[in-house]
């Protein structure tokens, strides 16, 4: 317990908290970034994007060696990465576009031929003296022992231009993403702006490599959006929210990591955001599985509660037990079924409130205003005060409901 909350206050080391700062930094970025591919349905784009970074890994790990540098430079590393995973990504919307395969089927081959080619070149390296001590196995799964300062320098101002690039567009990705139609009738460039989205990803995929890894990269950039989108309906409002959701998974995930050393940085990360999105998912006040469940019982309350009124109005039995219990519990019908005076008097309000609205249609013709009715939603929240005495003008003195 004290480690852990040491590594919590970046007490508990130097590597620990670079680690711990830099998993932060790239959490929310990812987050970010991923918000409006989510949006756009083409989550999955990141998964070949990511899956493309590695024949670049290998490629730059070559090059470098053959020119007589060092193959880990994490710099040409990098560059190598967002080479192909670029090349990855136009080839997506190359064949989305030009040939009759859809987009998914797309993505399946870009995703499975470039990563094939990249483990390739792995196993291709690991026979050369040069790449036999090159680590490159770490970009798949990630690897945080040896993270550097300038590590966490790339990852914080790549992060910081990919949430403010996100930021800045937030507008024309918004409208591309609920709407392409829209968007392009009013002269935005879709093509180009999906190309921007996905460069987004490419982006945050490529700086996330070297921590996460590339199979977990996908993770960060689609758990945070997703969860986000629990908790808000605005987009604005779901950048900040999945960045922050994306932060907190990445600085909680390596200080659990910091505070227990066997366990590997990248999937605890992915762990606590995947229980960060489980939360959502059943807590959340509007889109929560338990809210959901609040309301569906909220309306069957109201139904059972309007049938029931409706049949004492009638003089009809109450065969429904559930029906009987509410009404017995509201105080509206005795234990057995005989109506109450507050219930005679619900009942009749029920029943003048059908005549109210049947008289509403006939004189507002309007099906925006009477069609809002349910026959769960009070007329009071409808119409004012004073239409509903003059429906009550036109329908004369109300009818009592009478007890057995």
């Amino acid at each position: 317990m004290n480690l852990f909350v040491d590594a919590l206050f970046l007490q508990a080391g130097y590597n620990a908290a670079l680690v711990a700062i830099g998993a932060g930094l790239l959490g929310f970025a990812a987050g970010a970034s991923g918000t409006f591919p989510f949006l756009r349905k083409r989550a999955l784009i990141a998964d070949a994007v990511a899956h493309a970074t590695l024949p670049g890994v290998g490629l730059a790990f070559v090059v470098m060696v053959g020119f007589g540098g060092d193959g880990r430079n994490l710099v040409g590393l990098i560059a190598g990465s967002a080479v192909t995973a670029w090349i990855g990504l136009l080839l997506i919307e190359w064949i989305s576009r030009r040939t009759r395969l859809a987009e998914d089927a797309a993505i399946g081959a870009v995703l499975g031929v470039f990563f094939g080619v990249g483990i390739v070149l792995l196993t291709v390296i690991q026979t050369m003296s040069a790449g036999r001590q090159a680590g490159l196995e770490s970009f798949l799964l990630g690897s945080t022992a040896g993270m550097l300062f300038q590590d966490a320098t790339v990852i914080a101002i790549g992060g910081s231009l990919a949430v403010l690039l996100t930021w800045l567009m937030r507008r024309p990705m918004t409208l591309v993403a609920f709407d392409s139609d829209y968007a392009a009738a009013l002269g935005y460039d879709v093509r180009r702006i999906d190309l921007l989205m996905m460069g987004l990803v490419m982006a945050v995929a490529v700086i996330g490599l070297k921590l996460v890894g590339l199979i977990l990269i996908v993770a960060m950039l689609i758990i945070p959006a997703v969860a986000a989108r629990f908790w808000t309906d605005r987009s604005t409002s779901m950048i900040w929210i999945a960045g922050g959701i994306g932060g907190a998974s990445g600085y909680l995930g390596a200080v659990l990591s910091a505070s227990a050393p066997a366990m590997p940085t990248g999937p605890i990360i992915v762990l606590v955001a995947a229980a960060i999105f489980m939360f959502s998912l059943l807590l959340a006040p509007d889109r929560g599985v338990l809210a959901a469940l609040f309301r569906h019982r909220g309306f069957q309350t109201r139904v059972h509660r309007r049938q029931g009124l409706l049949a004492l109005a009638a003089r009809h039995p109450i065969r429904e037990a559930y029906t009987l219990r509410l009404l017995a519990r509201e105080g509206l019908v005795r234990p057995d079924g005989v109506p109450t005076d507050a219930g005679r008097a619900q009942a009749a309000k029920v029943t003048r409130d059908e005549r109210r609205w049947d008289v509403a249609r006939e004189i507002y013709q309007d099906a925006g205003l009477t069609g809002r009715y349910d026959g769960l939603t009070p007329i009071e929240d409808v119409f004012t005060a004073d239409e509903i005495a003059e429906f009550d003008r036109q329908l004369g003195p109300p009818v009592t409901v009478r007890g057995d």
